[in-house]
Formats: structure tokens, C-alpha cells, sequence
């Protein structure tokens, strides 16, 4: 056989290779990109779920104007508890469920589920959900719905070492989604304009209806075990003054901007946590103390 046809068969062989190359490189990004539209065809399915599931719930919270008139479950005393303010007595109705009094406005959400501790919403954003509690597994609804179902956008939590009624920083986490929803919205408060509009929100317990005036915001880390420095997902409560301080001092440090306040031991703070992306285990933290009436 000569030269001249050895390399016309060589370069057929080589020109079929490169085919047969190029063809499963073809396929294998076809079944890359139809993998990532699954992916996110599914987690826009999901988070658009969650979100229906959360206007179902809200429906749920019974009105000011409608408490007189909605009769719950008569298996559970109906309380009235009076409580002294600046602006004089106010009365709030409860439900007894067991020895755990639940604001009546809450009662239907309690009763589905009794995780439920609260409702958080900032205006002017989507951050308007449920806050859950699970005291035996601290991240079980990281990725549940209220429903304890499989959820990616997962639901708002209280860490397992604070109450909500008690603790001096009380700590919630929640999804920062690519949809904007859950805590995504936590990070406008990186701009200083926005922060101005939005110093105040409302986080109403079972217990109680109360408004929060934001003191800080900042990123920063979820740190090694060994780290000995400054860690705000370590602080519920105080032993004492300095301490308390303390954990003020360091938040407001780590704010881009100035934030004037008056925070005092003995104030009840609110930090709300989600993830951010400027570094590994990176968190973004806004820091709020209670309103007093």
C-alpha cells in the first residue's frame, strides 16, 4: 500500500474520531444544560409553592376586626389578658392550647402546626413569613415548608438556645433564594437609603405584637470552632452588662454605615441571619432591638 493512501485512510480514521469526539462532547453538554433547566425549572416550582403555601397561611391569621367574631375550636379555653401600656389598658385575647397561650389571631396557624412561634414582615420587601421553632432538631426546617414538607426554600427558624419570650438576642435563619424570596431581602440593608426607609419592622409572637428598630448590618463568617473571635451566632443571653454590650459594640462596629441608638442592658434584641457570598460560609446579619411601648 502506498504512503499516499495510508495517509488518506489515516486522516479518514483521525477525521472519524474527532466526530466521534465532538459528538459525545455534544451530548454531554446537552445533558448538562437539560440537567441545570430541570434544576431550575424545580427550584422555581418549589419556591413558587412555598410562596402559595404562605398566602394560604396567611388567610389564616384571623384580623383585628374579625376577632370578635371568629369562634375557635370550643376543646380550647378563649382568655382575654389585660396589659398595661402607655396608651392604657389593651386586651388581647389568647387561646389556651394546654398551658401554651396563643394570641387568638395565631390560633389556626398554631394548631396546624406548633412550631409556630411568630410572623416577621419588613415592608417594602418579601420578607413576610412564619417563623418556626423546632426545639429537637435545630434545622429541621431548613429545607421543610410550614407543613414539614420537603421544601428548598425551607422555611424561617429560631435556633434551638433562645425562647422567643425570654431570651435576651433572639437568633432567626432563613434561605437567601435566588428568587428573591425568604431572607434574600435582608441584604437592601447594605445601602444606607434603604436602611433610612426601613429602620423599623414588626416581629409578632404567640405571645405578643412587637416592633424592632434595626441597630446594625453587616456581613461577616460563620468561623472554624478554633476561631476566638468575635462570633454573633453564639449570643442569646447575657450573664452581664459587658457581655450585653459587648456583642452591641462588635455589630455596630461591623456596620458600613452610622446607625445612632440607644441600646441599654436590659433591651430585648432580634438578629436575623442568611446566607451571602462575598467569601466561604459568608452570612449577611441585621440586628434590631425591641421597641418598648
Amino acid at each position: 500500500m502506498s504512503d499516499k493512501i495510508k495517509s488518506t485512510n489515516k486522516k479518514k480514521k483521525n477525521k472519524k474520531l474527532n466526530r466521534l469526539i465532538y459528538n459525545i462532547i455534544l451530548v454531554l453538554l446537552i445533558c448538562v444544560f437539560l440537567g441545570c433547566a430541570i434544576y431550575l425549572i424545580k427550584y422555581f416550582m418549589e419556591s413558587k409553592k412555598s410562596e402559595d403555601t404562605v398566602d394560604e397561611l396567611k388567610d389564616m391569621v384571623v384580623a383585628e376586626e374579625e376577632m370578635d367574631d371568629v369562634v375557635f375550636d370550643s376543646n380550647y379555653e378563649e382568655v382575654v389578658i389585660a396589659t398595661e401600656t402607655d396608651a392604657g389598658v389593651e386586651e388581647i385575647k389568647y387561646i389556651n392550647f394546654n398551658g401554651t397561650y396563643v394570641q387568638k389571631k395565631y390560633a389556626m396557624l398554631y394548631k396546624k402546626n406548633q412550631d409556630f412561634v411568630g410572623w416577621i414582615k419588613i415592608n417594602d420587601t418579601d420578607i413576610d413569613y412564619p417563623v418556626m421553632q423546632s426545639m429537637y432538631e435545630e434545622e429541621f426546617y431548613i429545607y421543610r415548608d410550614y407543613d414539614k414538607n420537603p421544601s428548598n426554600a425551607g422555611t424561617l427558624f429560631v435556633d434551638t438556645s433562645c425562647s422567643v419570650r425570654d431570651s435576651d438576642n433572639v437568633l432567626i435563619y432563613g434561605h437567601n433564594m435566588h428568587t428573591g424570596k425568604m431572607f434574600h431581602d435582608l441584604l437592601e440593608y447594605e445601602d444606607e437609603e434603604f436602611y433610612e426607609d426601613h429602620k423599623t419592622f414588626t416581629f409578632n409572637t404567640i405571645h405578643e405584637d412587637a416592633e424592632y428598630e434595626v441597630i446594625a448590618a453587616f456581613r461577616t463568617n460563620i468561623y472554624p470552632v478554633d476561631y476566638t473571635g468575635f462570633k454573633y451566632y453564639q449570643f442569646f443571653d447575657a450573664s452581664t452588662e459587658e457581655q450585653f454590650m459587648d456583642y452591641v459594640k462588635n455589630c455596630v462596629s461591623m456596620t458600613p454605615y452610622t446607625i445612632e441608638n440607644d441600646v441599654e442592658y436590659g433591651d430585648k434584641l432580634l438578629t436575623l441571619s442568611t446566607c451571602a457570598y462575598h467569601t466561604e460560609n459568608g452570612r449577611f446579619v441585621v440586628v434590631a432591638k425591641k421597641i418598648e411601648d
